[in-house]
C-alpha cells in the first residue's frame, strides 16, 4: 500500500504566499515524477507544476515566476512553494506520484492525495 498526504493548505489574502507538501509512505521501491494539480470549483482537474527524479521541474504558464515546485528525496517529499497568490488560485490542490512498489517497472502506478484546500480571498 502506497499512500500520498497533502499538508499546509489554507485561507491567504491575494498577495500572499502558502507552502503546500506532500509525503508519501508505505511499500515504496522508487519515485519518479512528482507533480501538483489543482481543480477549481466548476473546472476539470489541471496540472500545476511537475518535479522529476532528476529534479527537472515544469510549470503551468499561469503559475511561472509565482510557484516553486521541490522534492526531498529522501524524505519521499515534494513541496509547493507558492507566492502572489491570486483568487484565480484558489482550489483543491493535489498531489500526484508515480511510484513503484518493487524493482519491477510494472509495479509503477500513479498515485494520488486526497486534496488539500487552498482558498486566496481577494
Amino acid at each position: 500500500q502506497v499512500h500520498l498526504v497533502e499538508s499546509g493548505g489554507g485561507l491567504v489574502q491575494a498577495g500572499g504566499s502558502l507552502r503546500l507538501s506532500c509525503a508519501a509512505s508505505g511499500s515504496i521501491f522508487s519515485i519518479n515524477t512528482m507533480a501538483w494539480h489543482r481543480q477549481a470549483p466548476g473546472k476539470q482537474r489541471e496540472l500545476v507544476a511537475t518535479i522529476t527524479s532528476g529534479g527537472v521541474t515544469n510549470y503551468a504558464d499561469s503559475v511561472k515566476g509565482r510557484f516553486t515546485i521541490s522534492r526531498d528525496s529522501a524524505k519521499n517529499m515534494v513541496i509547493l512553494q507558492m507566492s502572489s497568490l491570486t483568487p484565480e488560485d484558489t482550489a483543491v490542490y493535489y498531489c500526484n506520484a508515480n511510484i513503484r512498489t518493487s524493482a519491477s517497472i510494472l509495479s509503477q502506478r500513479s498515485y494520488w492525495g486526497q486534496g488539500t484546500q487552498v482558498t486566496v480571498s481577494s
